[in-house]
């Protein structure tokens, strides 16, 4: 099934780190914004690193939240063919327009949320690989990975 990226990127001039993972899930749509699946871990790590319950916010604040913290947030994908919210079924991509953020940013670290978007974003991108840090996929189906574990491994990132 074709699917086109439904969402803006989250950015300000500020932003230093960009978060990529490949393209939001069929939940994350129907409600609106990035990592809303509720088995979704992104919003859990978040809060943990930051000492904020991110996962209870509104949109509007999420948005906020990561701001205030210069993270940018996007997807590497701008459309493709793909089973539901599969990663491993990702055909035919057209990638999104990630220099345009880093030419409007104070990005120098970027973040790919798993292996896929990693990949993705290095055949895209090959030019930025030494910025790119790939962590463990926050999704449940990542479910080999305790929250603690994840959760060090992005702080490591983060901070």
């Amino acid at each position: 099934m074709k699917k086109i990226h439904p969402f803006e990127p989250i950015y300000d001039s500020n932003s230093q780190i960009l978060i990529l993972g490949t393209l939001p899930s069929v939940e994350s749509v129907k409600q609106g914004f990035y990592y809303m699946h509720p088995q979704n871990r992104f919003w859990k790590i978040l809060s943990k690193i930051y000492s904020k319950d991110a996962y209870h916010m509104s949109i509007e604040e999420k948005k906020e939240f990561l701001l205030e913290h210069q993270i940018a947030l996007y997807d590497v994908v701008a459309q493709c063919s793909i089973e539901l919210s599969s990663d491993a079924s990702i055909q035919n991509v057209r990638y999104t327009d990630i220099k345009m953020l880093i030419q409007k940013t104070s990005i120098s670290r970027i973040l790919l949320n798993g292996t896929k978007a990693y990949q993705l974003f290095l055949k895209a991108y090959p030019e930025y690989k030494d910025m790119a840090i790939c962590l463990p996929s926050t999704s449940s189906a990542n479910a080999k990975i305790q929250l603690e574990e994840l959760t060090e491994h992005w702080k490591q990132a983060l901070l």
